[in-house]
């Protein structure tokens, strides 16, 4: 019988609670089975490196999805170092589960860039895409994938925050309020990451 696998990229820098959000959402309305979570070494559309290090993402992710049985934390991308594109990501996990469903979890705002991906006609044909809207976002894909593109929406409510947002807070000494798990909080005191 095949399996319904999620599979949730990013850089995860740090992770947050619409990240939890996302996945669950995923999670319960798919009937997936597991949701790789798998954090980028260097996210292609992104001018910049990640701040926190790879052993320090992996391990907040690890706290922030501790307590769900369903979440693998997957290392691929950051072992295989360089530029992560989701094509090769797709490949290796289409290889590994062969007749398995595999679905890219994603928001509204990276559906709409999906043209801009590497070898997005191929990814296509490998994932389903399901996708959290936002009001007011875009919410097809390009014209140069509508016809090959699997879209599936998710219907959970939008967790409105960022990864760039809570650095800034971070870094500013400002309060994260509840946008970060409380281990995930503490674990960023601890090591001290993100304040200078």
């Amino acid at each position: 019988m095949s399996r319904r696998i999620g599979i949730l990229g990013g850089s995860f820098d740090p992770p947050h609670v619409g990240h939890l959000a996302l996945a669950q959402a995923a999670y319960s309305e798919l009937d997936l089975d597991v949701v790789h979570i798998i954090p980028a070494a260097q996210a292609p559309l992104k001018d910049s490196a990640p701040r926190a290090t790879t052993s320090d993402r992996i391990l907040m992710l690890r706290l922030a999805f501790d307590l769900h049985s369903w979440a693998v934390i997957d290392g691929r991308e950051v072992s295989r170092g360089g530029v992560s594109y989701s094509i090769d990501t797709a490949r290796e996990l289409h290889a590994e589960n062969p007749g398995d469903e595999l679905y890219w979890i994603l928001g509204a705002d990276q559906l709409a860039r999906l043209h801009l991906w590497r070898d997005a006609v191929a990814l296509c044909g490998l994932v389903k895409f399901a996708v959290l809207l936002r009001e007011g976002e875009n919410t097809k894909v390009d014209v140069s994938l509508a016809a090959v593109a699997k879209v599936v929406y998710l219907k959970a409510p939008l967790v409105n925050v960022s990864s760039s947002e809570v650095r800034q807070a971070l870094a500013e000494g400002r309060s994260t309020g509840k946008t970060l798990l409380p281990a995930v909080s503490d674990c960023i005191q601890a090591r001290n990451l993100y304040h200078t």
